[in-house]
């Protein structure tokens, strides 16, 4: 008890120097007041400690943090204002006794004195019940028991609140659970007080009340951990590396008495070589892909051929070529080799069945938000791993997100050998990407770099969840890359999606105030486990199957016109790239003879997973058809533009 007696009349007697003046109710009720003022600047410390420590370990919850974090949340939300109540109680209750209670004797000799309704200061703070008699043994009238609830249960349970904002503002861009190191101890200081004098309690919780709201404001200015740090890989213990397995005695494999003959390619296929062209899948300003029958390995692939290649354009063909095949991820589109051929070099690719994620949009509606918390998950995979291989796709945008018959969605084209007037900017000066969804740096003239992929994934996300590009449609290309260079400011977000704080940080002007793409990915994988669905699932109800095409109406194609010239159903984006690849219906009259058709695929059969170049807007508008402007069916329902900028992202 002496320690006690030393720590409060020590507190008590700077507190009365600090602020005590001689009015209602007394000076030493107002330095008990104070008093709990400043025992509320303990657990504000200890916060901001954690905010500082923080910002070097990130989200590293191990058993030397957790031990930092929960030695700092007992000691100062728990056991020090534990001490200090305690110990200004059992000052007062010495003085009440006249038991030597450490008080200067200059200092105490108010405490004889009565102010107001007090009758002396030493009979109020000392001689009266303590908390637990006072709640549930009360000896005075109702109107002084409402008054005692009101200070001994409101006043705490108000600054629980806010010592819990404490530990989230301390914990914030990370998980909740931490916060239960601060808010847990702070539960049990305010169950340790029971033994406390009532009127000394009131007292120093009117103090303790205010500091507390007040302490959020500095341990928000200290801010949150970089995402720099959050995102930085944990350090893992380097193990010996294991001995290399015995190499098995590979035997040849028997062959077939009578070998079957080689498969013979479709009907209709042309060309020699091992690669014969089936029928075109799309062409733009780079080349032409072809669906192809490999007819060595008996599988179908996609070979994309450059128009007219210079030895430049082969050599970047090659490298990158090389280097995104090196990328190993279920959700990326696989290069099989590179190959001479008559017409030059060529890329042979896996093929992908299925519509582009526009097309999806398009013909099945907008995406509700666990559908697009997939489709950010597993895109974001996607590129983090070709980054990783040092590979960009730096042109991310809903026709090149291929939707697969099982609603699993992949990634293609990853800007592999653009020609000198593509609309991909190099070196030299040219623009890369779709101006939609272009990234503000990339647009002003900037290299491309991973938070520029990110930000392109983000802005398809978004069009999956309201049909529109994050800044809306623009009149032409050039007005949509001045709008991306000038930074304009994203006005189409979902509004009503869960994901609109997460997607307004994604899309920020700054690359280096984005998250990473690991982060998404966690983030998205931990909203859905938060909501009960599975990681792994469709990114869409709508399935895309070779027999939803669409045939043309007698006299002439209304639906969706060929190859050749702007869709009016749905307007080229970009409007940079050479041609494009439009689904459609066959020609009217029958496809030409001699080969495959060249104004558009024909109708029926697997489609490669590539839509036309740039396309992804919602359409504006088909002869005969709705009105401009009209929005896929939206899954959530509700406004989706967003009037004004969106609340500050904090996951």
């Amino acid at each position: 008890m002496d320690a006690f007696n030393t720590f409060a009349s020590a507190l008590l007697t700077w507190a009365h120097n600090v602020f005590g003046p001689a009015l209602c109710p007394g000076d030493w009720v107002w330095a008990t007041t104070t008093t709990g003022a400043l025992v509320a600047l303990i657990p504000v410390v200890g916060a901001m400690i954690v905010a500082l420590v923080r910002k070097g370990t990130g989200n590293t919850y191990n058993a030397a943090t957790l031990s930092v974090f929960g030695g700092l949340g007992l000691l100062t939300v728990g056991l020090l204002p534990w001490f200090s109540f305690f110990g200004v109680s059992e000052v007062f209750r010495a003085a009440y006794s006249g038991q030597p209670y450490g008080l200067e004797p200059a200092d105490a000799v108010t405490l004889d004195q009565s102010f107001c309704f007090v009758d002396k200061q030493m009979d109020y703070l000392g001689g009266g019940q303590n908390v637990f008699e006072t709640l549930f043994y009360p000896a005075g009238g109702a109107l002084s028991y409402w008054l005692y609830l009101a200070g001994l249960v409101g006043l705490p349970a108000l600054s629980a609140l806010f010592v819990y904002l404490q530990a989230r503002t301390a914990f914030r861009r990370g998980p909740k659970w931490p916060g239960r190191l601060f808010w847990v101890p702070f539960v049990l200081f305010v169950l340790g007080t029971l033994p406390v004098e009532a009127n000394t309690a009131v007292h120093l919780w009117l103090g303790f009340l205010p500091i507390s709201v007040l302490g959020i404001v500095p341990i928000a200015m200290l801010g949150a951990p970089s995402w720099s740090v959050l995102n930085r890989p944990p350090k893992e213990r380097e193990k010996p590396p294991p001995p290399p397995p015995p190499e098995p005695k590979e035997e040849p494999a028997p062959l077939a008495e009578d070998p079957g003959p080689m498969p013979l390619p479709p009907a209709g296929a042309f060309g020699s070589g091992r690669f014969q062209r089936i029928r075109q899948l799309g062409h733009g300003g780079f080349g032409t892909v072809w669906l192809a029958m490999d007819t060595q390995l008996d599988r179908t692939v996609a070979v994309k051929s450059a128009h007219a290649p210079d030895a430049d354009t082969e050599q970047r063909m090659l490298r990158e070529a090389r280097a995104l095949a090196a990328v190993r991820h279920p959700n990326c589109v696989r290069v099989y080799d590179v190959v001479h051929e008559p017409e030059g070099l060529s890329i042979v690719m896996e093929y992908i069945e299925g519509d582009s994620l526009s097309d999806a949009v398009y013909d099945g509606g907008l995406l509700d938000d666990v559908f697009a918390a997939r489709l950010w998950s597993t895109m974001a995979g996607a590129l983090s791993a070709a980054h990783q291989k040092g590979v960009l796709h730096r042109d991310v945008k809903p026709s090149n997100v291929i939707v697969d018959p099982q609603g699993a969605a992949h990634l293609i084209d990853f800007g592999i050998a653009r020609s000198k007037g593509d609309s991909t900017l190099t070196a030299s000066g040219m623009m890369v990407g779709t101006p939609d969804y272009l990234a503000p740096e990339t647009a002003a003239g900037g290299d491309a770099t991973p938070a520029s992929d990110a930000w392109q994934l983000a802005a398809t996300v978004s069009y999956a969840l309201t049909g529109y590009p994050p800044r809306g449609d623009r009149d032409n290309p050039m007005a949509a890359l001045m709008a991306a260079a000038n930074g304009e400011p994203n006005t189409y977000l979902p509004a009503n999606s869960t994901h609109i704080r997460l997607l307004a940080a994604a899309l920020d002007a700054d690359p280096a105030r984005r998250p990473t793409l690991d982060s998404v990915s966690r983030q998205m994988d931990q909203w859905l486990v938060g909501a009960g669905k599975p990681k792994d699932g469709p990114v869409t109800t709508m399935v895309p199957v070779a027999d939803r095409t669409r045939q043309a109406p007698a006299g002439g194609q209304q639906g969706r016109p060929q190859q050749g010239g702007p869709q009016p159903g749905r307007p080229q984006q970009g409007g940079l790239q050479q041609g494009g690849h439009q689904r459609g219906g066959p020609q009217q009259g029958g496809p030409q003879q001699g080969g495959p058709q060249q104004g558009g695929p024909q109708q029926g059969g697997p489609r490669y997973g590539q839509g036309p170049p740039g396309a992804g807007r919602p359409p504006q508008g088909r002869p005969g058809g709705p009105p401009p402007h009209r929005r896929p069916p939206h899954a959530g329902g509700g406004p989706t533009r967003q009037a004004g900028p969106p609340p500050p992202y904090q996951p």
